[in-house]
This record gives structure tokens, C-alpha cells and sequence, in this order.
């Protein structure tokens, strides 16, 4: 349904039941799937790929170019999932020729005055508390929460189930099931009420508690407690997801409260 105050490009693929409200602009070269509900001043710039049953609310911009002076006027997209939340004012800038996307999972809520810059890649159910920000080609696992105001650097990834504390600033990469808090940002825990919440046990928390008590709690370095925790430790997806994020780490993980 649109209404006769928006706009929007013949070349737009919009579904027959999307409700577009006034004062709305989409651009050409955009997909929009059913159930989608996009409301006031919202502009939807070329690129765009939006999934089923989102709520795009008043002011956000999504898939405008990316704010990269190298950046040429490729032909890229910034996709959207399905069953996603964009509130207000959010911006998501599509991507380069890096990744050639950015995307957004399913059964994400962005909060207000978030940003998500030109190629970073968000899995799914994913929330990002009001004015988090994410510098270009970041990497977010499934599950990940950003309370408020935090602000991620370029380049770094962000392992699924983690937690990271309000207005914190991310230079190294989180592993994935842990806490984040502290300036500089460091582990203070694993994500245990998170973890249950999304249906772990209590044996598989204390498997990774136990994992990550040799990474974080012991006098090792990161090498070194990776082949402990490889040769000492039963294989699992969880204790293999995180040996795994530790030898793919391009920036290095962050360090233990009490690291020096």
C-alpha cells in the first residue's frame, strides 16, 4: 500500500502487501519483501535488500554509498533479512569492492542512531542498543548484544552469544560467549545468562567457562593456551568455535581484565 505523498521508483520490486507511509523515498534497483512496513521519511537508496516482515521506522537511511574515499561507484547492496527491526535513524551504508555487500541477518533489533558501515557483515538474532556503531568490514557473529553507545573499530569481529557492555570501544576482536566490559575493553566472564536464555546446559557453561579459564586466568599467551585447551580438553563445536576465532584473529583478541 503506498501512500500518494511517497515515493517510488518504477524500478523498485516492492511486494503488493508492503506499507509504505508518506514522505518516504525509494530509489531504483531496490527489492522490499512481503509484510515489510517502512514508515515516514525513511529513504531507501539503490542497492537495497530488504527481507519479509521488517518495520523500518521514521528517518533511517539504508543502503546509501559508503562513506570511503576509495570508494568508486561500484555496483554493490546492503541487505536486510527477514523479520527485522530498524529504528529510528538508524544509517546502513552498502558495501565496496571489498565484500561487495553489507548485511544485516534475520531477527535483528537496531536500536536508534545506530550505524553500520559499508561492508560489515551482522548475523542473526542480533541487538544493537541505541547509537552503537560499527566501523567498515566488521565482522558480527549470531546472538551478538551491543548495549548502548558502543563503537566498534575497523576490521574487527565479534564472536557469536557475546555481550558487550555500554559504551565500550572495541579495538580487538571478542571472542564468542563472553562478556566484554572495561576500558580498555576486556573478559570479565562468559555470557552464562545469555547462554541459558538461548538453551544451554549447565555442563556445556562450565565447558566453556573452562575453556576460557585457561585462555584468560592462567600465566599462558594465546598460543600457548590454544594447544593446552586442543590437547587437554574433549573436542566440541564450542571449544572448537573458539580455538577457531583465536588462529582466524587478523587483529588479535582482547586481553583479560588482569592481563598485562
Amino acid at each position: 500500500m503506498n501512500q500518494p505523498l511517497a515515493y517510488v521508483h518504477p524500478g523498485a520490486k516492492i511486494a503488493k502487501n508492503v506499507v509504505i507511509e508518506p514522505f518516504t523515498t525509494i530509489h531504483n534497483n531496490v527489492i522490499i519483501g512481503e509484510g515489510t512496513w517502512i514508515g515516514s521519511n525513511v529513504t531507501i537508496m539503490e542497492g537495497a535488500r530488504i527481507g519479509k516482515n521488517c518495520n523500518i521506522f521514521p528517518g533511517a537511511v539504508i543502503s546509501a554509498i559508503p562513506q570511503d574515499l576509495k570508494f568508486q561507484d561500484e555496483e554493490t547492496t546492503a541487505e536486510i533479512g527477514d523479520n527485522v527491526t530498524i529504528r529510528e535513524y538508524v544509517t546502513v551504508n552498502r558495501g565496496t569492492i571489498d565484500r561487495g555487500k553489507t548485511v544485516i541477518g534475520n531477527n535483528c533489533l537496531i536500536m536508534a542512531y545506530c550505524h553500520i558501515a559499508h561492508d560489515c557483515i551482522v548475523g542473526n538474532n542480533c541487538i544493537f542498543s541505541n547509537n552503537s556503531t560499527l566501523a567498515g568490514h566488521c565482522t558480527v557473529g549470531d546472538f551478538v548484544i551491543l548495549a548502548g553507545m558502543t563503537a566498534v573499530h575497523q576490521f574487527c569481529t565479534i564472536g557469536s552469544h557475546a555481550f558487550v557492555t555500554g559504551g565500550s570501544l572495541v579495538r580487538k576482536d571478542v571472542p564468542p560467549f563472553v562478556k566484554a566490559a572495561r576500558e580498555p575493553l576486556s573478559y570479565v566472564g562468559i555470557n552464562s545468562i545469555g547462554l541459558r536464555r538461548r538453551g544451554y546446559d549447565s555442563d556445556k557453561i562450565r565447558e566453556i567457562q573452562n575453556v576460557y579459564r585457561i585462555l584468560y586466568q592462567k600465566s599462558y599467551n594465546n598460543s600457548q593456551a590454544a594447544q593446552i585447551i586442543e590437547a587437554e580438553m574433549e573436542a566440541t563445536p564450542e571449544r572448537d568455535e573458539i580455538l577457531q576465532f583465536i588462529k582466524n584473529s587478523k587483529r588479535g583478541i582482547m586481553k583479560g581484565y588482569f592481563s598485562n
